[in-house]
């Protein structure tokens, strides 16, 4: 699922809040495999470079595990 929702910003340049808060719950329970950090990874990449607009309010932008490769 986390694959899927990552798919669906990149496709739609947007990140939604609902989304943002479905990664983080995946994340906090540790609901996730390996390739899935790395499609955060890539996801959070590319809200802070802008190519991927963030639907919250807040400037803040959720902290995930860091994936080793």
């Amino acid at each position: 699922m986390i694959r899927a929702l990552v798919e669906s910003a990149f496709q739609t340049g947007y990140l939604s809040v609902e989304s943002e808060g479905l990664l983080y719950q995946m994340v906090a329970m540790k609901s996730y495999q390996p390739g899935d950090l790395t499609a955060i990874s890539a996801l959070l990449d590319a809200v802070r470079a802008g190519r991927i607009k963030r639907e919250a309010s807040s400037n803040l932008v959720m902290k995930f595990p860091k994936y080793k490769k």
